[in-house]
């Protein structure tokens, strides 16, 4: 247990997908506007991630990864090059799955999302979750608390930069410094406050 709350405080803070990795940032600063989006975005990648790293990790395990056909008397069969387009067609499948489950008993929350909504289905960072799990050969286990922590991570950070960009809304800035200016200038602020979780994870 205790190996898989590491695992999971790693993924959100240390190798945080937006400010350690620079992944998902289009969406990451498209909605982090107001803080309810980016609130959504956040539990909407979390449930994205969550149940998409570790069925992609069965889909590899049963079906892609080299010997998986042993027992149908395959053994060198590899279909790990077909992960890809496996991959995105499940995260394609939970992403409509949850677009309509939002449009039908959260309208508000769907409407904030416009068309981001479906470019979950191509979000970097969502993509790079199953990949990381197939180099890291991650267990079952280990694959749903990383997916979770990963989307937790994505979570914090947009709702960070959404209530910083909310508050910003009020203040005078300088006219080369407003809209993504200062956007890019808080995101950058807030990678090297993570950074100094990965220096910590060395240290020990």
């Amino acid at each position: 247990m205790t190996d898989l709350w590491t695992l999971f405080l790693s993924a959100a803070f240390v190798d945080n997908m937006p400010l350690a990795l620079f992944l998902g940032l289009c969406t990451f600063v498209a909605l982090s506007k107001r803080p309810e989006s980016a609130i959504g975005l956040g539990v909407a990648i979390t449930g994205v991630m969550g149940i998409t790293v570790p069925l992609n990790m069965l889909i590899y395990q049963g079906l892609l990864a080299p010997g998986a056909w042993s027992w149908a008397g395959l053994p060198d069969l590899d279909l790990s090059y077909l992960s890809l387009i496996a991959f995105i067609g499940v995260i394609a499948a939970v992403v409509q799955f949850l677009e309509m489950l939002l449009d039908r008993y959260f309208p508000a929350i769907h409407a904030a999302f416009g068309v981001f909504l479906p470019l979950l289905t191509v979000q970097c960072a969502i993509l790079a979750g199953s990949l990381f799990m197939v180099e890291r050969d991650y267990t079952f286990a280990q694959s749903t608390v990383f997916g979770l922590g990963s989307g937790a991570g994505f979570g914090v950070a947009v709702v960070m930069l959404g209530a910083i960009r909310s508050r910003l809304a009020y203040a005078e800035l300088p006219a080369g410094l407003r809209g993504l200016g200062i956007t890019f200038v808080l995101a950058g602020l807030m990678s090297l406050g993570f950074s100094s979780f990965a220096q910590m994870a060395a240290s020990q």
